[in-house]
């Protein structure tokens, strides 16, 4: 076997970011969620979410600037080829949550229960506008690239960017008002429910908006990976497809 081959059999194997992301998805999410939620450990959840989202950050930078700099040699496809495997395990994790919904929710002799505050319709249909929004603007961002129109592609990222983020400052303008009337994830099993389908597909949001400053820092200095944009593209899209599944569910069920 060539150097250049056993090199790009085992150049991914020896990353180190793998290891500090997944402390930082520890600190950034459950332990942050159990300081507050669990122990009332307001001050420990604001620390731990202060762990955890600059090490969730470096680490997809680092590891991002590995696929870019294409060291390994994958620039023939293989992150978009592989996102499609881990979309189905991301999947079949929203369904379980789903799924242990919709049993509770059956199994209720009544539905909601006590203690549950009323639930907005226009909010998440706003937010369902936003979340469309922003998978259209990546995918002109996407044909923009395809027509060597770096500067339009930058402009349309940044729109998918700033449409991401107002879906997140919703999600946290809602928590915050439904917190403030004291329906917490531990009110009932509907805030169980809530704070727990929404929370984790928040988390994805984030990751999304990880990935596309990830993209977009090199963008602005000329440097643009057409398959590391399609795999972050394709994660985007199911995001946005299974928000239908949330807000369907989760509000309007």
């Amino acid at each position: 076997m060539s150097d250049h081959s056993s090199e790009h059999a085992h150049g991914w194997e020896t990353s180190p970011w793998p290891l500090p992301l997944a402390f930082g998805i520890l600190f950034l999410i459950p332990l942050s969620f159990s300081f507050h939620f669990v122990y009332g450990k307001s001050l420990l959840a604001m620390m731990s979410l202060g762990i955890g989202v600059p090490m969730v950050l470096i680490s997809v930078a680092g590891w991002t600037r590995e696929s870019l700099e294409d060291k390994y040699g994958w620039s023939s496809g293989y992150i978009v080829g592989a996102m499609p495997f881990f979309i189905v395990a991301e999947a079949f994790i929203f369904i379980a949550f789903l799924a242990a919904y919709w049993v509770i929710k059956l199994s209720a002799t009544a539905w909601p229960p006590p203690g549950t505050p009323e639930f907005p319709i226009l909010v998440p249909i706003i937010m369902t506008i936003i979340l469309v929004s922003s998978s259209v603007t990546i995918h002109v961002a996407e044909e923009r690239l395809d027509h060597d129109d770096q500067a339009g592609f930058v402009k349309w990222l940044v729109a998918t960017i700033v449409l991401g983020a107002v879906f997140l400052g919703f999600t946290a303008m809602e928590w915050s008002h439904f917190i403030h009337e004291g329906f917490v994830v531990g009110t009932n099993a509907k805030g169980t429910v809530f704070y727990s389908i929404t929370g984790f597909h928040a988390s994805h949001v984030f990751v999304g908006l990880a990935i596309f400053f990830c993209i977009l820092f090199p963008a602005l200095g000329g440097k643009i990976s057409k398959p590391f944009v399609q795999a972050g593209s394709i994660y985007w899209h199911f995001v946005d497809i299974v928000w239908f599944f949330v807000v369907s569910q989760v509000y309007f069920w």
